[in-house]
């Protein structure tokens, strides 16, 4: 399937830092959180922290009692716990993590290709198709439609409020034939296709998508993400405590909490993800078609 790189528009990337070449593949992010890194990393990977995660991680182990007491999780471990954390975040992302790009497309190319971290968190592409290509023959209800969509002669006016209603409902369905607007849809999680193709060069498109900025992240938001990596934590370093009920010492042995942290830690758990779907993620959005 081949797919054509976009270049940049004049508004550029809202989520981009620095701009090193002329396609959205070319760019820094701003910020360090990426979701197409997570959750991709293995036990072979050499495991580091950004600035972001630090902080992250930190919390987990002053939260579990270091430097006090030893706390025997390895980096990976702490690392997959932040990963969750931040991709339960990022999937229920509420709407002030909007970023806008814009990319200019070219006559005859419909398919493109963008960043992961856009096309994972798309909320809508808007693509203003060309009114000359809809070749509308005169007289025909399509061409008397497409002329009273833009005359506003109250061809739609003075009805009854279920009238409005049936109207509405119509109005959205025809709405994608009879304006500028064009549809759009992400092919493979790889591709934005947009049709009908563009008839001319450069032809702008502006994607919504969400995308966290570590730098603007809200800090009730950053202590959520704190939180939850906790709660895996404590599942984590409960399940390696629970291999052993006790350990020998001169004292008379010492007894592990490993039941209990794992008991907490999926607590902790529940409660968080109760928080962010109540109230953290947006409302669900309600649309008439």
């Amino acid at each position: 399937m081949a797919a054509a790189k976009p270049t940049f528009a004049q508004y550029g990337n809202s989520f981009a830092k620095k701009t090193y070449g002329p396609t959205f593949t070319d760019q820094t992010t701003r910020g360090e959180i990426i979701t197409s890194s997570l959750n991709v990393g293995t036990l072979a990977d050499l495991v580091e922290f950004n600035a972001f995660e630090d902080t992250i991680k930190d919390y987990i182990l002053a939260r579990l009692g270091h430097p006090v007491v030893r706390v025997e999780l390895s980096p990976f471990q702490v690392k997959t716990c932040i990963d969750e954390s931040v991709s339960l975040l990022s999937y229920h992302a509420p709407m002030w993590a909007n970023q806008i790009a814009c990319f200019n497309a070219s006559a005859g190319m419909n398919l493109y290709e963008l960043p992961q971290y856009m096309l994972e968190n798309i909320d809508y592409v808007v693509y203003k198709k060309s009114l000359l290509s809809m070749q509308y023959q005169a007289g025909t209800l399509e061409f008397d439609f497409f002329i009273k969509y833009f005359q506003d002669n109250f061809l739609f006016g003075d009805f009854a409020v279920s009238d409005f209603a049936i109207m509405q409902n119509y109005l959205e369905m025809i709405r994608k034939q009879l304006s500028q607007e064009g549809s759009w849809d992400v092919i493979n999680g790889m591709f934005l296709q947009i049709y009908p193709a563009p008839v001319v060069t450069p032809d702008p498109v502006i994607i919504q998508y969400r995308a966290l900025d570590s730098n603007s992240i809200h800090p009730y938001y950053r202590n959520w993400i704190q939180k939850y990596g906790l709660a895996c934590a404590r599942g984590v370093l409960g399940e390696i405590r629970g291999k052993y009920a006790s350990l020998p010492s001169p004292g008379g042995g010492a007894v592990l909490n490993g039941a209990a942290l794992i008991q907490q830690g999926e607590a902790d758990k529940l409660k968080l993800e109760q928080q962010l779907i109540q109230d953290i993620e947006e409302p669900p959005v309600i649309t008439a078609y």
